[in-house]
């Protein structure tokens, strides 16, 4: 049986099976420090990131503010759905050190995805922001036109490269 109220979780190990503790904790030092870690991104993200979306959409503001939303939902849901598969181990907790490692690499892989959902998400939105630009002025050149390209600066006798010197030494 598996008890909501963190409080009754202490008794509910103590009864059951003290030897599975070390795993618990372990599982609850993860989900704590994952959840939490995955809040304060997507609370960054939304924060700094509703300039950018302005940008990227023309001064839009009700667009930008309703895909950040949308944004901030999806993260959420993909990075927490994320921790929980991830929760799962077949390792052998026996110690602190194991169960320090454990949750730093579990933790490790959380920010890797944090991490590379944050690129990705900036790769995406610089390409709407391009394409959404105007397109640079096209400045035509020929004789129709009147531009010419700069002539190239007269090279002086003296600027000219010079073969190496060729030095005989004989003794």
């Amino acid at each position: 049986m598996f008890y909501l109220n963190v409080f009754n979780l202490g008794v509910f190990l103590m009864y059951n099976n003290l030897n599975s503790t070390p795993i618990i904790v372990s599982y609850l030092v993860y989900l704590l420090i994952s959840v939490n870690l995955t809040i304060w991104v997507a609370r960054t993200l939304h924060k700094r990131g509703a300039i950018f979306l302005i940008d990227a959409f023309h001064g839009n503001t009700e667009l930008a503010a309703s895909v950040n939303h949308l944004l901030v939902v999806g993260f959420y849901l993909i990075n927490i759905g994320f921790v929980s598969l991830a929760l799962k181990t077949t390792a052998e907790i026996t110690n602190s050190r194991a169960a320090i490692e454990l949750v730093s690499d579990k933790i490790g892989w959380v920010m890797l995805t944090l991490g590379g959902m944050h690129f990705f998400n900036l790769y995406i939105f610089s390409r709407i922001r391009r394409r959404n630009l105007p397109p640079p002025p096209f400045v035509r050149s020929g004789p129709d036109t009147g531009f010419r390209p700069p002539a190239a600066p007269p090279v002086t006798p003296d600027a000219r490269i010079q073969p190496p010197l060729k030095i005989n030494v004989t003794p």
